[in-house]
């Protein structure tokens, strides 16, 4: 009985989860201008899309790629950063370890509005000119707890000897961080780096707050003004579903990655 409700509470929740994305989904496959009107199935809003045929489409294809290049940028520096971190907080000893553990989860209990503010009057005490940059600085600032967060459970459960060894054996320290201690982190390393560009790619409050006047715009900040406007843009919708694909399987063709090394290193 306990094994049922626990299945049935399981697909609850996938239901839950997904229903919206796959609804949003079917009716990307159609030209309605308001969801949930099926009016016959059509790659039209595909087409618009790439073409940039509809009014507000040119905008929403720079707000995508604004978001691509600024998720890129933050996740690939808040990865080389937070390794660095997570390797120095691991070589610490006593209660300065758990203070700066301590310290490092603080940005990821914050409210996301709580980070946003603080920056933008970081940014404005600084007499900072906000704009592309400080959307950037703000995101690497967010995302690097979270790839410290993964990187750190790696180092544990490194075997400390087999890095010493390599500078016995007379490997330099970079020889060794490149050859040794690089590869037994890379899990930690891709795992830290697929959530760091998720978390920003999916960020409002703090893109918000930290773009200033200039008009630039992510996926969120666009999808916000154009909610504000009465409605959304019909190519959302494929736009959407495009992402969603895309996420999906990125994850699964990393598990199935994950999968077949761990085949091998037990054979």
């Amino acid at each position: 009985m306990k094994r049922f409700f626990a299945q049935c509470y399981i697909w609850f929740l996938l239901i839950v989860l997904y229903a919206p994305i796959v609804f949003i989904a079917i009716f990307s496959f159609t030209e309605s201008k308001v969801l949930g009107n099926w009016t016959g199935f059509s790659t039209k809003l595909y087409g618009n899309l790439f073409k940039g045929d509809m009014q507000g489409t040119g905008s929403l294809m720079s707000a995508i790629e604004n978001t691509l290049i600024i998720a890129l940028i933050a996740a690939t520096v808040s990865t080389i950063l937070g390794t660095i971190a997570a390797i120095g907080i691991h070589n610490m000893r006593g209660k300065g370890k758990q203070a700066i553990t301590f310290l490092n989860n603080i940005p990821m209990l914050n409210p996301d509005i709580i980070t946003g503010v603080s920056l933008f009057l970081l940014f404005v005490f600084f007499h900072v000119s906000q704009g592309y940059m400080t959307v950037i600085l703000a995101h690497i600032t967010f995302c690097t707890p979270y790839v410290v967060l993964n990187v750190l459970p790696k180092l544990t459960q490194m075997n400390p000897n087999i890095y010493e060894a390599a500078l016995d054996l007379g490997a330099t320290p970079f020889q060794a961080l490149r050859k040794i201690l690089i590869p037994m982190l890379k899990p930690g390393m891709i795992s830290g780096f697929i959530l760091a560009f998720t978390m920003s790619l999916d960020d409002f409050a703090v893109t918000f707050f930290t773009r200033g006047t200039i008009g630039l715009d992510t996926l969120s900040t666009y999808i916000y003004t154009d909610a504000r406007k009465g409605g959304l843009t019909p190519e959302l919708r494929p736009m959407i579903t495009i992402l969603f694909v895309g996420v999906l399987l990125l994850l699964i063709i990393i598990n199935l990655r994950q999968i077949r090394n761990s085949n091998n290193a037990g054979r």
